[in-house]
Formats: structure tokens, sequence, C-alpha cells
């Protein structure tokens, strides 16, 4: 199902609510925002609705955080970005924020509180419960028009994500857009063969990526590394050393080891791991081929054969999608796998990053600007691999259905 855009929005003299995401690293002492790139990132979106009177919606944390504050700084951080004037009223649907709406001229823009301040937008709720709760039904009143360009978000099922889209005309940001159209290009059209660059630590939703792109086709090639890479590692019969393995015992993956191996049963001819590891032995880096990892070794990053072996197979390949570190990447000693495989992914025709760490250390290296796309959302992006619907785009869909 199609979802609208704003070329379909006709939001020109209309109260638009603007769903972003602008959740961002926070100093919880001076709570100074410490990066702006999503803000950046959204940037065009507001520019694009000059002619409208904005009214952002976003949220900061969540409750119980040290970081959940209110946006009074995030809207003078967005007033320099935007270099215009940008309003802020600490209060989502009160009478101070709907009497801000109100006076609001042509080419304004003004931030409201921290949704999340509302305890009910903290709820995963069906879109049809969400459309039923007063945050929605409040703030649906504010605006004529819904568009969301909050794609970090948009594996959230919350009222403002997945209720406003049901109750009004609703249509994508250029953000959003963007992220779903390229994305879904991995799925439709991407140059093969197809390589997918799995690592991190998160390794429930990298082997559900893994089992969809391999059972589905879409993915040629699997390489993982990382924690998601010991994970295999054992799964192949291989030690991994005590403090790798309790590492995964903390992380509570140990279920996960039967999926890899059922994964390897399926698809070995097109699974790739590191075939040599570095560890910390004294404060050094030492390698060892896999079949010679002392007992109690930590695996820190792939060993240099093998980062030369992977990197080779990535280069071979035309669409790389790349999600989640190879090693410890903080310490320099350990980030020479993230580095290489990085290079190597930055080469292909169709490039990919999934957000998160990874987009961190590209744009700390200076070759973000050779990928054909960074996503802002990790967990989203992940979700929108593994083939899940994100509730945010299914309520597009269905508002684009209801309203046109």
């Amino acid at each position: 199902m199609p979802i609208g855009t704003l070329k379909d929005a006709r939001a020109e003299k209309k109260t638009v609510l603007l769903r972003l995401d602008l959740n961002s690293p926070i100093d919880p002492t001076t709570h100074h925002i410490l990066d702006d790139k999503r803000f950046r990132e959204h940037i065009p979106t507001i520019q694009a609705l000059s002619g409208s009177r904005v009214v952002i919606l976003t949220h900061q944390s969540r409750p119980g955080k040290k970081d959940f504050t209110t946006l009074e700084g995030h809207a003078e951080r967005l007033e320099g970005l935007l270099q215009r004037k940008v309003g802020y009223v600490d209060d989502i649907f009160g009478h101070c924020a709907r009497d801000a709406v109100r006076r609001m001229k042509t080419g304004d823009v003004l931030l409201l509180e921290n949704v999340r301040f509302n305890a009910e937008e903290n709820l995963n709720l069906k879109p049809e419960d969400a459309q039923k709760t007063h945050l929605v039904r409040m703030l649906s009143r504010m605006g004529d028009i819904f568009v969301n360009d909050a794609f970090g978000t948009a594996h959230r099922s919350q009222p403002t994500m997945v209720g406003l889209p049901m109750v009004m005309r609703s249509v994508a940001g250029l953000l959003m857009e963007k992220e779903v159209s390229t994305l879904g290009r991995v799925f439709e059209n991407a140059p093969r063969p197809v390589c997918m660059v799995l690592g991190g630590t998160k390794v429930d939703d990298s082997l559900a990526v893994a089992e969809h792109m391999l059972a589905g086709g879409t993915a040629d090639v699997v390489i993982v590394t990382g924690v998601v890479a010991n994970v295999f590692f054992l799964a192949a019969g291989h030690r991994i050393g005590k403090g790798s393995y309790q590492l995964i015992q903390q992380l509570k993956y140990e279920r996960e080891v039967e999926h890899a191996r059922r994964l390897l049963d399926s698809y070995r001819d097109r699974i790739y791991f590191p075939e040599s590891v570095a560890v910390n032995e004294g404060g050094k880096r030492v390698e060892y081929p896999l079949d010679a990892v002392p007992e109690d070794a930590t695996i820190m990053d792939a060993g240099m054969d093998a980062i030369a072996s992977l990197a080779r197979k990535i280069r071979s390949c035309r669409t790389v999608v790349f999600n989640g570190p190879a090693g410890v990447f903080e310490d320099p000693n350990y980030a020479t796998g993230t580095h290489e495989l990085l290079r190597a992914a930055s080469k292909a025709e169709f490039s990919i990053i999934g957000g998160g760490h990874t987009a961190a250390v590209a744009e700390k290296m200076g070759i973000e600007r050779d990928f054909t796309h960074i996503s802002t959302g990790g967990g989203a992006c992940i979700e929108f691999l593994t083939g899940r619907k994100l509730p945010a785009v299914d309520a597009l869909e269905r508002s684009h259905a209801l309203f046109g």
C-alpha cells in the first residue's frame, strides 16, 4: 500500500502537526545537546513546510532516564540550525499550547513540550486504541494535517505515531519517505550481489535479519562480526574464551546459538565469519586462529587476515548493508575490523549503514558521504530489514486509504 508524501499534502496556509525524532545524546548534568545530527536530518522537511504553520511534536528519552528532560534547549538548537525563529511552549495540549497554536501565522514554527511527559505516549497500543487516547483526541484538534518524519521512532506503536494517522489526513515527511524508499530498494531492485554485514551486540535482531534476507533470497552474502559472530562461532563448535562466553550469558543470548546453528545448517555457503580473532593479552593485541582461542580470552576484534578476507568479499558485492561494529571499536587497538570493513562497504555501488554506533564511526572516519544512505533509526532500520511492517509506516498507509 502507498503512503502519502509532502507532494500530496496540500499543506499551504494550514496548521501542520509535524512529528519529528529529535531524541539526542544529552549531558545529564548540564542538559546540553551533545550531537544534533537528528536535528539536521529533519531540516529539509521543516523548510519544505515554510508556507504552513508548523507545530512540532517530538520526544527526548523516556521516563526514568537521566536525559528525560524538557525541550527548551531543543527549540534553541533547532532555531540556530533553521536560522529562523522557533517558538517553544512547555505544554503539550493544554491552554498554553492551544493558545500558542491559535496565535501562529503562516511560516511560524512552534515546538511543543516533550510528548513523553504525557503518560499515554509511553504506551504501545494498536492504532484503533491509540486513536482513542486523550492525547490523540486533543492534539488532532490543534492541526489540519499530520506529517510524520520520525523514522527513528517508526518501530514504536505509540499514540502520536499510530493514533494521529487514524483520525486526520497524514503523510510522510521527506526523511521518512527517503528512509522507506531507500531501505525498500534493498528488497526490490538492489544491484547484485547483495551483502549484509551484521555485527555489534544485538544478536537476536541480527539473526532475524539474516534469516529473512537468506530465506527470501535477498542476500547473496551474510557476514557476521562482533558478538553476533561469537554466537556463530559457538554454533559452529568453536571455543570463544571465558570472557566472550560470559558476555553472551550476560546479554542472555545462549538460546540464540541454536538459531545460528539452524542458519548455518541451511545457508552455510552464504554465511561468512572471521577465521581469526584478536584478544587482549596484557594490554596488547594478540591474534589467534579461530580454532586456537585461549580458554580465558575475550574476543575484541577480528584478526588481520580475517579482516582482509572479509573486506575482499564485501568489495565483490555491488550492494552492502552494514549494521553493527566488528569489535570493541572504542579502543583504537581493536577498531581495525570496523574501520576496514566500513571502508570496503563505502566503495559499493549501493551502500547503506543501519544507523547507531556504525554511523557515528563512519562520520568520525570522514567517509559518511561515500555511503548511499545512512539510516537515522537503528532500531527502526533493523526491524524494517527483518521484513516486519513498521507500525508508523503501516499507520501512514492506512491513513492514505482513509483520507487520500
